[in-house]
């Protein structure tokens, strides 16, 4: 039975992107902290920890989660990212009037937004069903 369980989850979608998306979580989010720690404003630093995030996360999104190594659905991933990115801003400009530390809102952004990028690459990048 737990054998059969895990076998299964190897095979899901979605779990793969849980574990891939802990990865490129972990990754943009110390991309955005560095970017802040050397003295970046917030919106330059998910900007530009989005660029090289979204770079990064094509890779491993495609290849690892989603099976497609074409490189062609690049811009359209990009594209994608702009609807996380507005949001990430968004957040952070609100929970910064409730919590005055940039590291702290900034980790609480990437986290919800991993939820949409997730969606809208399952939907309009890679079209996976299931």
């Amino acid at each position: 039975m737990i054998k059969y369980l895990i076998n299964h989850l190897n095979r899901s979608i979605f779990f793969l992107f849980v574990l891939i998306g802990i990865l490129n979580t972990v990754f943009s989010y110390a991309l955005f902290a560095f970017f802040v720690f050397i003295g970046l404003h917030y919106i330059l630093a998910v900007l530009f920890a989005t660029i090289i995030g979204v770079l990064f996360n094509f890779q491993t999104t495609g290849r690892i989660v989603f099976k497609n190594k074409n490189n062609k659905l690049l811009a359209k991933f990009m594209a994608v990212y702009a609807i996380p990115y507005g949001i990430n801003l968004g957040l952070i400009k609100f929970f910064l009037l409730l919590i005055n530390n940039t590291y702290i809102v900034g980790a609480i952004a990437t986290l919800l937004c991993a939820f949409s990028a997730y969606f809208l690459n399952k939907n309009f990048v890679f079209r996976v069903t299931g």
